[in-house]
Formats: structure tokens, sequence, C-alpha cells
């Protein structure tokens, strides 16, 4: 073992949208004591850098060349996953319609693809040390390919999936703070189509061997993520 590195635990979350992946993680990660990556904001904190600069998306070598330059400063405490680009906090910005609507565009490219993944690969290796955030007991990391392509040695590795009805309700819900009828249709495009787009090129309907399949569409928040732990214990051997 290294000098200043310590056993760390890697738990690698992957699913479709509004499968509750994120918010799941990250309340797993805090209550295992452990970090928490949330890939899918570093996607649109480069999908909102790109427009904030005047690339155009449809560039995809700008592009490429604008997300290698993104000045990112991405928290992993649980309690307050910061996300700041430039100086500028965009954690609530990365969240709005705009950016939901353009995120493909630039999650699809597989250069992009390329350096998001190194700079996600080296947030969980950083999580091993002792001086990090999680002092060396390792990290949850959520995301499309987290348990195949990002960390596919992981300790744990969970497909959090949900039936379609559900997850459109649930996103209708975090979206518009409703999931009646109307809701449901403002975010039916959004969520099916991202999906569409994305499994072009990352593989999170169907788990990859050794990565254990949750399905949480009877589960509500307290149960899935109960779950998740659960999981967790039985993979490693360790209570949460």
């Amino acid at each position: 073992m290294e000098a200043g590195r310590v056993s760390a635990l890697v738990v690698a979350v992957d699913g479709p949208s509004g499968s509750g992946k994120s918010s799941v993680s990250r309340e797993a990660a805090r209550r295992l004591g452990l970090a928490y990556l949330d890939t899918g904001a570093m996607y649109r904190a480069a999908t909102w850098w790109c427009l904030h600069t005047g690339v155009p998306l449809d560039d995809q070598a700008a592009v490429a060349r604008c997300v290698r330059e993104l000045p990112l400063d991405q928290g992993v405490d649980p309690d307050a996953p910061h996300v700041v680009v430039a100086g500028t906090d965009i954690a609530d910005a990365i969240r709005e319609t705009a950016i939901s609507a353009a995120v493909s565009a630039v999650a699809t490219n597989l250069a992009v693809r390329d350096e998001l993944r190194r700079r996600q690969r080296a947030a969980i290796v950083e999580q091993a040390d002792a001086t990090s955030f999680s002092h060396g007991r390792g990290i949850v990391a959520e995301g499309r390919d987290i348990t195949t392509v990002v960390a596919p040695d992981a300790d744990v590795r969970i497909l959090l999936t949900a039936s379609q009805e559900a997850r459109l309700a649930r996103r209708a819900r975090d979206v518009h703070g409703s999931d009646d009828e109307a809701a449901v249709a403002a975010t039916h495009d959004q969520v099916l189509r991202r999906d569409a787009d994305d499994s072009t090129v990352a593989q999170f309907h169907v788990a990859a061997d050794g990565v254990v399949t949750l399905d949480s569409s009877d589960l509500d928040f307290e149960e899935t993520v109960e779950a998740v732990l659960a999981i967790v214990a039985q993979v490693t051997g360790r209570d949460a």
C-alpha cells in the first residue's frame, strides 16, 4: 500500500434518467461517510461552459477543446456538493431547462466523454488518499457509464432502474413539484430523449456482469437508500 493511502471503498451507481440515482447516491454517501461524485453535474457544467463561452454545440471539435479547458471546481461533500466554474457558482444554473435541453449534444461527444471520464477517475482515485475529503474512506460515484467504463473495478456496482412511469413521475416532481398529467407530459421528452441520445454512447439500461440491479419502481426514497446500503453491506461485508 502506498504511503498516505488507506483501504477505500468505491461504490458505482448507474441508471437511466429519473431512476433516483443522484439523490439516492448522495444520501447513501452521507450515511456511509464517503465522498459523493455526481458525474451528470460534470456534463451539465461542461454544457454551461460551452454556452457561456459561445461555442456552437454542433461543432464537436470546438466543444471538445472548450471542455478540455473547463475550469471546474466540483465538490464531493454529500452535504454540500458545490459546482463552480471559473469562480461562478453554477449549481442552480445547470439544473435549468436550457441546460437539460442542450446537455446531450455535449454528453454524446466522444472526445468530451474521454476528458470527463479522465477527471472522474482522478476524483475517484483521490478519495483513496488519507488527506482527501473522505480521509481515504472512499466514494460513491454515480452516472451513465460509471459501472462499465469509468469504474468497472469498483467494489460495489449497482444499476438503479425503475419503470418508465415511475421515472417520469419522479422527474416531474423534481422539476415541476407535481406528478399530475400535465407535469409528466412536460418532462416526457426531456427524460426519454436524453436516455435515447445517451444510449448511443453508454450502456445503462441492462446490468453488465457483476453489476447488481436494483429496481426502485415500487420503492420510496428511504426504501431505495436502504436497499443500496444493504447491497453495499452484502457485497463488501461492511455495515453501513
